[in-house]
């Protein structure tokens, strides 16, 4: 299987749930209010319909110590026949989806447990009786569990204290006209309070949509920032993966969309060829712009500097970093190594990763350190850098990596270590380059829980001369 470049690699991370996918949580537009309120007030029915099979059997009990003994069967038949009707409009309810239609369930619910209570009021004397309390109940608990506007919280006011004057007059009993204008007056009053605390949620709720409207506004503007920081990202990584003399494949996978990692692989005009690798500090967009600077660095120097070592490249790229890194005001740094291949030995300068040379004649690998320091740190870094060069031969593989391989932690903490990269080199090292650099990264992915650094590996093989 043929590994996949940064770009592509950075999509699969998004469809791996890796990045935050911006549609995931707030997905409504300026003109639908409306369609937000149906799916809250449909989300919230479930509450509502929960509330009311819950308590209404429970309240059995109450009815069971202070009702008369001759009703309570009717009592219990009221209470199941309630109960039953709201656990269907429950499931109803989950089967189906939010609309204007949704409020109607709301309506049916109250009419339900309404027309219970007071029907039960009817059964316990009509008006006189202090049962109507429980209406109060109703048109709290509806209130309470149903964000839609204050119009529609009156409507249910107004279909609760109906029914009980309804019900309660056709029953044709006697009653005090004192006692009635108090039961009344306090469901008037309860009607008053719950359509005074919709209003008030109903305003909340539309201030906070619109809010989330802006933020989604302002979110997509920072996405669109970084989508355009990663595309010139990768844009700038090398598509052409050939140098005369070896077969290379390489790879980079960002922690997030912006990442710090930085490798080229450059043939200049005049023939010289360089392989650089390095890591900014951190990952994100600072990380990103320093990387992209001292690419551009690099560019410019290896093809204006001459025959020029791999130590003088790192200097002067130091200089630039250096001061792009005071304008940035940032406190980042950057490893750095430079290889400038000739036949067959590379020159190498530069503090990095080590580099793991798997030498295909004694079928074994070797560790070459590097060495040197920080890019960013010191304006004057000449002296801690040195050329070092290294002999190749026929079939022999050299391995670049930043330490998000080696650095990559499984669920005990243990990191993959540049001890387990060493024997996957050698254990991969018949293979074609794609599929052992591919084999490589499926085995650190496998070995790691998540990925929290940025991930650059090169390889590199000696072809037949």
């Amino acid at each position: 299987m043929q590994r996949k470049n940064a770009p592509e690699a950075i999509s699969l991370k998004m469809a791996k749930g890796k990045i935050p996918n911006r549609e995931e949580t707030f997905a409504f537009e300026a003109g639908e209010f409306g369609k937000y309120m149906d799916g809250l007030i449909h989300e919230w029915l479930k509450t509502m319909m929960t509330v009311g099979f819950t308590l209404i059997p429970l309240f059995f009990i109450l009815d069971f110590f202070t009702m008369p003994r001759e009703l309570l069967s009717r009592f219990g038949i009221y209470r199941l026949v309630a109960t039953v009707v709201l656990v269907l409009q429950y499931f109803l309810i989950r089967r189906s989806m939010p609309s204007l239609l949704s409020r109607f369930h709301a309506y049916f619910g109250s009419f339900v447990v309404g027309g219970m209570i007071a029907g039960m009021t009817v059964d316990l004397g009509g008006f006189d009786s202090s049962y109507y309390a429980g209406l109060n109940l109703v048109i709290i608990a509806v209130s309470i569990t149903m964000p839609w506007r204050a119009i529609y919280s009156a409507i249910n006011c107004v279909i609760i204290i109906g029914l009980y004057l309804i019900l309660n007059i056709a029953s044709g009993q006697s009653f005090t006209p004192s006692i009635i204008t108090n039961n009344l007056f306090f469901l008037c009053s309860t009607a008053v309070l719950a359509v005074a605390i919709n209003h008030l949620r109903y305003k909340l709720i539309e201030k906070e949509f619109y809010l989330l409207i802006e933020l989604k506004k302002a979110r997509d503007a920072l996405w669109s920032e970084m989508e355009l920081a990663e595309r010139i990202q990768t844009a700038l990584l090398p598509e052409n993966k050939r140098l005369k003399g070896f077969e290379i494949d390489a790879t980079m996978f960002p922690a997030i969309e912006v990442g710090g990692d930085y490798y080229d692989i450059i043939e200049t005009g005049s023939g010289e060829r360089w392989i650089t690798i390095g890591d900014v500090s951190g990952h994100g967009v600072d990380s990103g712009l320093i990387m992209m600077m001292a690419q551009t660095s690099i560019i410019s120097m290896v093809n204006s500097m001459t025959d020029a070592n791999p130590s003088e490249v790192i200097e002067s790229v130091n200089g630039v970093i250096r001061e792009n890194i005071s304008r940035l005001g940032s406190d980042h740094f950057m490893t750095l190594m430079a290889i400038r291949i000739n036949g067959s030995q590379m020159t190498v300068a530069g503090k990095h990763q080590d580099i793991i040379v798997y030498r295909s004649q004694q079928n074994r690998t070797e560790v070459i350190p590097t060495i040197g320091t920080w890019l960013g740190i010191s304006d004057n870094i000449g002296r801690y850098l040195e050329d070092k060069t290294v002999n190749f031969s026929t079939g022999d593989i050299v391995l670049l990596f930043t330490d998000g391989i080696t650095e990559a932690t499984n669920r005990e903490g243990e990191m993959y270590g540049q001890v387990r990269l060493e024997q996957a080199l050698n254990q991969y090292a018949d293979l074609p380059i794609g599929k052992l650099m591919n084999n490589i990264i499926k085995e650190v992915e496998g070995f790691q829980v998540k990925q929290l650094d940025d991930m650059t590996l090169i390889v590199m093989k000696k072809l037949p001369d």
